[in-house]
């Protein structure tokens, strides 16, 4: 069961009553399809700080025969875990942390990571990560756990992961790991010498080598023995142990053999318990889509939930199930390939501008040139100052009617809602190039009463899509053809 107490996000997943207060033309994607558009959203003020405290469930229920695991938040009523959210504040700081050295990995500036002069932040990464559980080992799957009590039987063990499109290598915690060497976990920690089907990567082989970066060196001397593997974080933290492959299993129907990941022995720093390690979505060869591509095709899908709702990874493409899996097609952006992003693990787009309240805001699509990383980790959308001073200047006169308060971290533009019956919202919408314009719920435009939206350092630098705008949107990246998609209304 879940805490009642819920983070500052869920104070915006309440039974929102939107209204068109008046209207615009927009064309989505390639369809050049015209559909109404809002400008403005209404939102029942005596619900804004009332969390639910009911799992809703999967909106849209993908197909049986696809391949998909279901997704949820650290926090809230559909979480399988207990805790106390931290509060918005930790989130943040957090998220600038976290989206500061994504963007250093990118532009190959990854060496300070463990520089001395560079303040490390104290924190656990992996706490604000959506959630999935996949099968590891032989027999893997569903909701079976080890039998203690029997050592012949096979090991068949579930394991809650973190999702990350900007990592590579999959991991999660192995026996042996004694604590404090390793941290505690959830899940019960995964046994390799029970699984029939395991087996380390050997040093000197195709697969030790696509390691890269990532590779420690072997298990015996003179390139012999076991291929180990070490993962740095931004703050100081780390995970080392064997390379190993096992089967997957990601949904009941679909089983993958000598599945690649890190078996971790140690780390240092925090790390969540609610998570047995990461499962890693990024470009390169070792991730999760890199190794299944070949069986699945080179995409994958995700939807972001509410923060009362459950929402999906679909692997191989869009999720088809009841409900098509969202409102309509997808409206697609071409990933793009920037000078100054060299790192492959990262996906990059272009945004071209904001609309607010269905005007587009005067802001030279030039300032956007530095590319915006799509990234399922990232909290905020983080803008170039040119764009972000335009928004809050649009936003702030729209919300003039209301009483403003004191900054929330970097969210300088919040509003005071205490004695408002019904508060009016200027929509929010993202054009992207290619012409794709998403429209964001009300619950991607305020978070716990702030514009949830903050400025990177200077215009031309890589900026995020946050997962609070990428709410209840199916996002698809086809890196096989190129390009980004979204699709509303799909959890």
């Amino acid at each position: 069961m879940a805490s009642a107490s819920s983070p500052p996000l869920v104070a915006l997943g309440v039974l929102l009553l939107l209204l068109s207060v008046s209207s615009a033309i927009a064309h989505g994607g390639g369809a050049h399809q015209e559909r109404r558009r809002q400008r403005y959203m209404v939102a029942q003020t005596s619900h804004l700080m009332e969390p639910k405290s009911i799992c809703s469930g999967l909106k849209v229920t993908p197909s049986a025969n696809g391949t998909w695991v279901p997704l949820h938040r650290p926090y809230g009523p559909c979480s399988p875990s207990e805790g106390t959210p931290p509060p918005l504040v930790e989130m943040l700081r957090w998220d600038q942390a976290r989206t500061d050295y994504v963007r250093r990995k990118a532009t190959g500036e990854v060496d300070d990571v463990l520089h001395p002069a560079r303040p490390h932040v104290d924190m656990m990464q992996v706490d604000f990560m959506l959630r999935g559980s996949f099968g590891i080992g032989s027999g893997s799957g569903g909701q079976a756990a080890i039998d203690e009590d029997d050592e012949d039987d096979p090991m068949v063990l579930s394991q809650t992961m973190a999702i990350d499109t900007t990592e590579d290598v999959p991991w999660i915690q192995c026996l042996p790991c004694p604590i404090p060497q390793c941290y505690p976990q959830r899940n019960a920690f995964f046994d390799p010498r029970r699984s029939s089907t395991g087996a380390p990567v050997r040093c000197g082989s195709r697969a030790c080598r696509t390691l890269g970066g990532y590779a420690n060196g072997c298990s015996k001397p003179n390139s012999t023995g076991d291929c180990l593997y070490r993962i740095e974080y931004s703050d100081h933290r780390l995970t080392l142990g064997t390379y190993m492959t096992d089967t997957l299993t990601i949904s009941p129907s679909t089983t993958f053999l000598n599945f690649r990941f890190g078996c971790s022995h140690a780390v240092r720093g925090k790390f969540s318990a609610q998570a047995s390690g990461t499962m890693s979505l990024g470009g390169g060869p070792q991730s999760l889509l890199s190794q299944t591509a070949r069986a699945y095709g080179n995409a994958f899908s995700y939807c972001v939930p509410a923060p009362s709702a459950a929402g999906f990874l679909s692997i191989g493409g869009p999720a088809d199930g009841d409900g098509g899996g969202g409102s309509g097609t997808f409206a697609t952006t071409p990933l793009v390939r920037n000078a100054n992003v060299i790192n492959p693990t990262i996906y990059v787009v272009r945004l071209e501008g904001i609309e607010v309240a269905g005007r587009r805001l005067n802001v030279p699509p030039v300032v956007f040139s530095g590319g915006t990383v799509m990234d399922s980790s990232a909290i905020i959308t983080q803008l170039p100052p040119t764009a972000y001073r335009a928004l809050r200047l649009a936003f702030r006169n729209a919300m003039g009617a209301y009483k403003t308060r004191a900054p929330t971290g970097n969210l300088d533009t919040c509003f005071d809602f205490v004695g408002v019956t019904n508060v009016t919202v200027p929509a929010v919408s993202l054009v992207f190039d290619g012409g794709a314009v998403i429209e964001l719920d009300l619950l991607a435009v305020l978070l716990d009463g702030c514009l949830a939206f903050a400025p990177v350092a200077a215009d031309f630098a890589l900026g995020f899509i946050g997962n609070v705008q990428q709410q209840t949107h199916e996002v698809l990246y086809d890196v096989a053809g190129g390009a980004v998609g979204f699709r509303r209304g799909a959890c």
